[in-house]
């Protein structure tokens, strides 16, 4: 195996490895209980969305708010 093969497996390798983590963080996060007031905020999480999002860490403004920032690249 040439040293370029080595080095392009080694990526796939890193990048697979980073997926993996990444799922992991995610899977991790949705199993875990939420909070009562938002992590941005700190007003109170509507209880209509903690009953849908049980997971959840911001109130929907906030949350739209992470999520359109997110979008821009901030």
């Amino acid at each position: 195996m040439r040293a370029g093969e080595r080095a392009i497996e080694h990526a796939e390798a890193m990048v697979a490895l980073e997926r993996d983590v990444a799922i992991s963080r995610i899977r991790r996060a949705i199993g875990e209980p939420g909070s009562r007031h938002c992590a941005t905020c700190g007003e109170a999480i509507e209880p209509e969305r903690r009953a849908a999002m049980p997971s959840a860490r911001r109130c929907t403004d906030c949350q739209e708010g992470h999520e359109r920032a997110g979008k821009r690249g901030w």
